[in-house]
């Protein structure tokens, strides 16, 4: 009976014990993964997907023209990028090629080859998964001013439209990184067929008004009268059109008119991935011509103003500097071993997807699929498409995601958050360095506030 009746506790107690809990790790991961990938419309998303191709397109045919980057490569490891920021982040988060490595390469091809922009891409990925690593980041973000980093986005977007008006009024050489004549006005990449597909553009999406605006608006029909009611039915058709993919299409059917032989000289299969051999030389360079310069563009543009914007554009999905950060230093630390462009987020690109309407991470999953594909598919041979592709479409396509970048600033109210922005833009501009601006800008911002307290202290009571 002893040993029965000591038992009886026991089992009484297992009984009490809450039964232990299953993990849902597993299915809470991939229930978010879902969320996140849903499409929220699904012409909208495809439009979105196209916002992008303005500032990715120029970029890596040039360095595939003037560097031999492998673009086979390049569209995989893309591709991936895409995939996998889709799926964690939940928007249309951009994988952009870094821009002052490239614009090195580009210019100094024959001292800055692709070891050296490999390097530039390794370094600057390290040096930014240590700032996020260690929460630096966080902290940089935290410290830095909303009017110098609406600054910043200003400045950046005023660049992208003026490179775009660049494409659209001058012939561009890519392979030389500089602009020829004026373009004529008629031709299959005509100043005509540019302006026609800006106006089709703004025609279809406006200034970037909010969908679900037009939906609630949409919603009162009944109350209207019936011409009334009709009208808006048109209008809703048209602001549904997936006005980018349509003329992203355009530019592929114009690029094949242009020369019939390309689909010819396509060849099937993915380019042979190898292990970029980079010497101590390729490091020195590379850190010094590359990552010293690109560095503060990917602290402010690529984390900073992309938390700030992300947080406007979508205010139920704050991301944190520490995971941007850190993405995209793993990017380059797996991509650039094997010859895949230097890569980081981007307002810019933000803004173009959204302004297009990319709502969510199937967005740039959709477009990271396609990128896997032809990458597998063709590979560099994709080069010979993209030579023919009509540069003032791809002006018009950057041009209206400069502008939707710039509009992000429209909140300054005081004036001194409009003269700090300002600086800011006008340093950035004219110096060509986002860094300049940036430390003009806080500058200012100090001044301000000592300015103020100053004169706050000696108001007579």
């Amino acid at each position: 009976m002893e040993p029965h009746s000591q038992q009886l506790p026991v089992v009484g107690t297992l009984q009490n014990l809450p039964e232990t809990p299953t993990s849902k790790f597993p299915t809470n991961i991939v229930h978010k993964v879902r969320e996140n990938l849903v499409f929220q419309s699904k012409w909208a998303e495809i439009n979105g997907a196209m916002g992008d191709l303005g500032t990715y397109i120029p970029i890596v045919m040039a360095l595939t023209l003037a560097s031999d980057l492998n673009l086979g490569t390049t569209l995989i490891f893309t591709g991936m990028y895409n995939i996998v920021t889709g799926a964690i982040y939940g928007v249309p988060m951009p994988v952009q090629p870094m821009k002052s490595i490239a614009a090195v390469a580009i210019s100094n091809k024959e001292e800055f080859g692709i070891p050296e922009v490999m390097a530039a891409g390794i370094c600057t990925g390290g040096i930014l998964l240590i700032l996020g690593c260690t929460g630096l980041m966080q902290l940089v973000y935290r410290l830095i001013p909303l009017s110098v980093v609406r600054g910043i986005q200003l400045s950046q977007g005023l660049s992208f439209a003026m490179t775009a008006v660049k494409y659209i009024r001058k012939d561009q050489n890519f392979y030389k990184s500089k602009s020829g004549g004026d373009r004529p006005w008629l031709g299959l990449d005509g100043l005509v067929l540019a302006v026609f597909c800006a106006c089709f553009i703004t025609v279809v999406n406006g200034a970037g008004e909010d969908r679900g605006e037009r939906e609630i608006n949409n919603s009162n029909l009944c109350e209207e009268e019936r011409h009334r009611s009709r009208r808006r039915r048109i209008r809703k058709i048209i602001s549904s059109l997936p006005s980018a993919f349509m003329v992203f299409l355009l530019g592929v059917v114009l690029a094949i008119i242009r020369r019939p032989k390309v689909v010819q000289d396509i060849k099937l299969g993915p380019s042979s991935i190898q292990a970029v051999k980079i010497s101590k030389h390729a490091w020195k360079e590379g850190f010094i011509k590359g990552t010293i310069p690109q560095l503060p563009l990917s602290i402010l543009n690529s984390v900073i103003a992309v938390c700030k914007l992300s947080a406007d554009l979508f205010p139920g999905k704050d991301f944190s500097a520490t995971s941007l950060s850190v993405t995209v230093g793993l990017m380059n630390l797996v991509g650039c071993w094997f010859g895949a462009m230097p890569c980081c987020h981007g307002a810019g690109g933000l803004a173009g997807q959204y302004k297009f309407g990319g709502r969510s991470g199937g967005c740039v999953t959709l477009l990271g699929a396609a990128k896997m594909v032809l990458g597998l598919l063709i590979g560099s041979s994709l080069v010979m498409v993209l030579d023919q592709f009509p540069v003032g479409v791809l002006g018009v396509l950057l041009l209206f995601a400069g502008i939707e970048l710039a509009m992000a600033s429209r909140d300054m109210n005081t004036k001194d958050e409009s003269f700090v922005m300002l600086i800011c833009t006008a340093v950035s501009l004219v110096g060509s360095s986002a860094a300049l601006g940036f430390v003009c800008g806080i500058v200012a911002h100090v001044l301000l506030k000592l300015r103020s307290g100053i004169m706050h202290s000696t108001r007579i009571p």
